[in-house]
């Protein structure tokens, strides 16, 4: 069954782009995140007296933990934008986004497990992607399907992609207090402009190249 889902799904020229998306959504998620904290800044500003806030301070206050938090989330947000890396940063992802989404659930953050189980889902699907890497761990049948399909965008998809992600990167860097807040109607509107010209040149170039 997974050998058949994998197969399907690298068949299928749709998720290859939503693995791209993907990714670049984790990295610009957790490259600043784990900056923040590898530079040993305080991720929030929640009172301590709030159970939340306690907790961070607690994390904040190990030093060398803190640091060993965001050293991890840098280096799993670093990997995953390189192809022949990207899964060694979802296999990194994995245990990193459970331990965030089992922390929202037990101090009852309201509503942000909802996110933060999203991006379980979200890292299960890159490790699925990579099935052909990890299916030695799960089984020891032969693979019968055939050679693994492989899609490929052209040098504009690939540009667009790379300014997207270089975009939120930085919405996120300067959430996280890494650079002015000027630069965050910049980096939207040029996000928003590069996302649209890739899914256009998707819908409208990449499909009848593919027919």
């Amino acid at each position: 069954m997974l050998d058949r889902l994998f197969y399907w799904i690298r068949a299928t020229p749709f998720f290859l782009r939503l693995t791209l998306f993907t990714r670049c959504l984790l990295a610009a998620g957790f490259i600043p995140t784990g900056t923040v904290k590898l530079l040993g800044h305080r991720f929030t500003s929640i009172s301590t007296e709030n159970p939340v806030g306690a907790f961070f301070e607690a994390m904040y206050q190990t030093g060398g933990y803190w640091r060993f938090l965001g050293l991890s989330q840098l280096i799993a947000g670093i990997l995953v934008l390189f192809p022949r890396l990207a899964h060694l940063g979802a296999a990194l992802f994995l245990p990193i986004m459970v331990n965030i989404f089992v922390i929202t659930v037990t101090l009852h953050f309201k509503g942000t497990w909802l996110v933060t189980g999203m991006m379980v889902v979200a890292v299960l699907y890159l490790c699925m992607w990579d099935y052909d890497r990890f299916r030695s761990l799960v089984t020891r049948e032969p693979w019968r399907l055939g050679a693994i399909p492989t899609r490929t965008l052209d040098r504009w998809e690939r540009g667009g992609f790379f300014v997207f992600g270089a975009a939120i990167i930085g919405i996120f860097g300067t959430t996280r207090g890494l650079a002015s807040t000027q630069w965050i109607p910049i980096c939207l509107g040029v996000g928003l402009l590069a996302g649209l010209f890739t899914l256009t040149r998707f819908l409208f170039v990449g499909r009848k190249r593919l027919a």
